[in-house]
């Protein structure tokens, strides 16, 4: 298992945890710590996971208005944790975080699903990402990772 994908589970832990206990009720610290040393006490993530977790949390109505539009026949709140978590997860690092191309942050949501979730949950993380990816496409939005990666293949080709 790769460092971020490790990183990746733990950060879906632990909003799972928060999410499972309720939310405010819950102190952040704590459950990292937790997560940290029930699965890989001495890993080192340079902070990813308190912070995929803090921009998921600062940006929750919004995350969760957008993974709401883009399942038509649910809602957020009437989907499993897991599920729910992975989606918020997988929606931040689509949406939101630049450094990550779309299509790995596609992948390992799809990959969480299919680990943690149902016997669906891959397909049905998939769905909902790959409409979140097509309407960006459609607006015309573009990751600063997905560009870095096009200007990549682009030299390739040319040599």
């Amino acid at each position: 298992m790769s460092n971020r994908h490790l990183a990746r589970s733990m950060a879906m832990q632990v909003l799972y945890e928060w999410d499972f206990r309720g939310k405010e009720a819950v102190r952040l610290p704590e459950v990292v710590a937790l997560v940290r040393e029930e699965f890989a006490p001495k890993f080192d993530d340079g902070g990813y996971v308190e912070n995929q977790v803090g921009e998921i949390i600062s940006r929750l109505s919004e995350i969760d208005s957008m993974i709401n539009t883009f399942m038509p026949n649910w809602t957020v709140d009437s989907i499993t944790i897991i599920d729910r978590n992975i989606l918020r997860l997988g929606v931040y690092e689509l949406r939101f975080d630049q450094s990550i191309p779309s299509k790995v942050a596609i992948n390992e949501a799809i990959e969480l699903g299919k680990k943690f979730g149902g016997e669906a949950s891959g397909k049905f993380v998939n769905g909902v990402l790959g409409a979140v990816l097509k309407d960006m496409v459609t607006k015309g939005e573009k990751k600063e990772a997905d560009v870095e990666r096009e200007k990549k293949a682009e030299e390739l080709i040319k040599e």
